[in-house]
């Protein structure tokens, strides 16, 4: 019997193929600061997980819940994170793709197919894979990872937020909002700061309003 929320054909992947299929989604890719974070989660078919959905449409408080369920359920799960000095040397594309891949690469179960969230890959090893934009909406394990990778980078963001309170990264996350751009300008840049981000928020006007 298909879980509740399994997209039909995934289901029929992983039964005839007998798949270890692991979804992977990766958070904060547009911030101003911080790592990068990305999850691979291969989910029991045994034991679903009702609620599952993409972690932007979530509250808090229902990510947390939902982190809680799919690190006791899932078959296997792994978080993978790229730094900022990753991410100022190889860009933030490819510092997504490499932390997917330390996720991937740390799974306790070795998966036989990768389902990405987003256009683009770069491969890991020879694990055949699929991308699925807007995957996080379709299909449970992509789900689960966006949910992962957000949840335990905000975590991140909170602890930093308390050595740099001035930014609040408790509320922004590292996003480009207007006062964290205001925080920047009036306090300058921390070692958290992706420079390749950041630089020209520092530049002054060449005109005066």
């Amino acid at each position: 019997m298909t879980p509740k929320g399994t997209n039909p054909q995934l289901a029929y992947y992983a039964v005839s193929y007998n798949l270890a299929e692991a979804g992977c989604d990766e958070a904060g890719r547009g911030c101003l600061a911080g790592n990068v974070f990305a999850a691979a989660v291969i989910l029991n078919p045994s034991s679903p997980i009702e609620g599952l959905n993409d972690s932007k449409k979530l509250s808090p408080r229902q990510r947390e819940s939902l982190r809680k369920e799919i690190e006791a359920k899932s078959k296997a799960y792994a978080i993978g994170v790229a730094s900022v000095e990753e991410i100022d040397q190889i860009n933030i594309l490819n510092a997504s793709f490499l932390a997917m891949h330390r996720a991937i690469e740390s799974l306790a179960l070795s998966p036989s197919f990768l389902l990405i969230d987003g256009n683009r890959f770069t491969p890991y090893k020879d694990i055949p894979f699929q991308c699925f934009i807007k995957g996080d909406a379709r299909f449970q394990s992509i789900a689960a990872a966006s949910i992962l990778a957000k949840t335990h980078r905000d975590e991140y963001m909170l602890n930093l937020h308390k050595e740099y309170p001035q930014y609040e990264w408790n509320n922004n996350k590292g996003y480009p909002t207007r006062k964290h751009i205001e925080a920047i300008q009036k306090y300058g840049l921390t070692p958290y700061h992706r420079k390749t981000f950041t630089h020209h928020l520092l530049v002054p006007s060449l005109f005066i309003t």
